[in-house]
């Protein structure tokens, strides 16, 4: 892959969202979100940001506007950005640090940087075992208990990172390691070709005759900041960004039985063994091998240990030992969800609220996707900090919803709809009047997480039981 910027998109991206973060601790309005909308469209970008760079064609990205184009621009050609250095100048040291523990807000990082000489989240764990923060003006015992409580979920939060996140990572690692002459297959293993929710390190699995020039590179490439172990088999390295990647290079005739061992989970191997051992096989990295006489029985190919062992293929996701080696003996697997089953999405933001594009945008793009219809569902008005819409800002945007399906082709369908925010006692801040008129009502909490479990749960009931509420969105958080 060709490379232009000394940073990966994932690099130039965390440079915009520390921007975006900071402006937010100032107490700017609006550019914090122009920032972070930028930061998203980089680090899913499929290719090499340098290279738009290069072509001059920054803000032609969806979502970077001009001025953060030039900004970009500048990450890109020299590895920094000036502005964020500025920024930085203007707070108290690592002010940025200690907002991103769950209860700590702009001024009160400020208050415990100032007045305790707070740097590092080790220094509030410090202050806070010591009793030395609930003295300080709006503090006290109990937001000293819950800082404690936060910094133990962070650090437990941050051994694991949304597959979301780590995916395109992991993606792009995966196209550079593919480019090379030398390499000839290759595929992501572990929890992340698991699917699962989050994830540890990332696991690479390739093929090769010249595994030393692959290691060469693979601990060269942009954004490896320090490599932790160094073979022939197995590279280590650890991303500017903290991530841990783990290469593993073997031969082509081993590929298929490493990749099933590697890719887990560590109860279905397990599972898988037991199965080899009834027949007096070995099944490990290495192959599938008959101990009577010493012969290779799979190995090669990964389908092809599945069907020594008299199973039907069975998909990643479904590998952790709940059933799924019985359902393959037995033929009764279910068939995963794909994106090609996806019909539509109920759940579209557009930048009449905090989106990035617009309804005919969205549109366009859902129909490429293959999409019946999407449902446009900005938030409403009380979500001040998405420029949530008013009941006579959501009455225009039914109509343009309405212009451009008049003038859609092909059977698509925008729905009108809305995001409204559940407040503290769970009611709806959009009347009764404005609801009926639209085709779908998403309700969201947006405030109050900390409300005891009794009252949370009474809470989004109250909203529930309202006869246009047809979603409660992002249930989890």
């Amino acid at each position: 892959m060709e490379q232009y910027s000394r940073l990966t998109n994932i690099e130039v991206a965390a440079i915009l969202y520390e921007v975006a973060d900071l402006l937010e601790i100032k107490g700017v309005r609006f550019k914090p979100q122009a920032y972070r909308r930028a930061a998203q469209a980089i680090e899913t970008l499929p290719e090499d940001v340098g290279i738009i760079a290069k072509e001059g064609d920054l803000d032609e990205i969806p979502g970077v506007g001009r001025g953060i184009a030039g900004k970009i621009q500048e990450i890109v050609e020299t590895g920094s950005l000036a502005y964020l250095s500025s920024l930085r100048e203007e707070l108290p040291e690592g002010v940025q640090h200690l907002t991103g523990i769950e209860g700590i807000g702009p001024k009160k990082a400020i208050a415990l940087s100032r007045e305790l000489g707070i740097r590092t989240v080790d220094d509030l764990e410090a202050a806070a075992l010591a009793g030395r923060i609930r003295d300080l003006p709006g503090f006290g015992e109990k937001t000293e208990a819950n800082i404690l409580a936060s910094i133990k979920v962070s650090r437990t939060a941050k051994e694991r990172r949304l597959l979301g996140y780590i995916l395109p990572v992991a993606r792009d690692i995966e196209r550079r390691l593919v480019s090379l002459p030398s390499v000839g297959q290759v595929s992501l293993a572990g929890s992340i070709r698991r699917r699962k929710e989050t994830i540890g390190d990332v696991d690479i699995l390739a093929t090769s005759s010249r595994p030393e020039e692959v290691m060469e590179v693979f601990a060269t490439l942009p954004g490896v900041s320090r490599v932790l172990v160094r073979g022939t088999t197995k590279t280590s390295v650890v991303l500017a960004t903290g991530i841990q990647v783990d290469l593993r290079v073997v031969e082509d005739v081993h590929f298929g039985a490493a990749l099933q061992y590697f890719t887990g989970s560590k109860e279905h191997n397990i599972a898988l063994r037991k199965l080899a051992i009834a027949r007096n096989w070995r099944l490990n990295e290495y192959g599938l091998v008959d101990l009577a006489s010493g012969r290779a029985v799979a190995g090669e190919d990964e389908a092809g240990v599945y069907r020594a062992l008299d199973l039907a293929w069975i998909e990643p996701e479904l590998r952790e030992d709940r059933g799924e080696i019985e359902a393959a003996r037995a033929g009764t697997l279910p068939d995963l969800v794909g994106y090609d089953s996806i019909r539509g999405d109920l759940h579209v933001h557009t930048r009449w609220s905090e989106g990035a594009h617009s309804i005919k945008e969205m549109a366009e793009t859902a129909q490429a996707l293959g999409y019946e219809y999407i449902a446009i569902c900005d938030h409403a008005e009380t979500l001040h900090i998405a420029h949530g819409l008013s009941p006579e800002r959501l009455a225009d945007q039914v109509r343009e919803i309405e212009r451009i399906n008049r003038a859609a082709e092909g059977g698509f369908t925008i729905l009108s709809g809305t995001e409204c925010n559940i407040g503290m006692d769970g009611e709806i801040d959009l009347p009764d009047s404005v609801l009926a008129d639209l085709d779908v009502v998403v309700a969201s909490v947006h405030s109050g997480f900390k409300q005891p479990e009794g009252e949370m749960t009474e809470r989004v009931i109250t909203a529930m039981q309202s006869e246009h509420v047809d979603i409660i969105g992002h249930p989890t958080g």
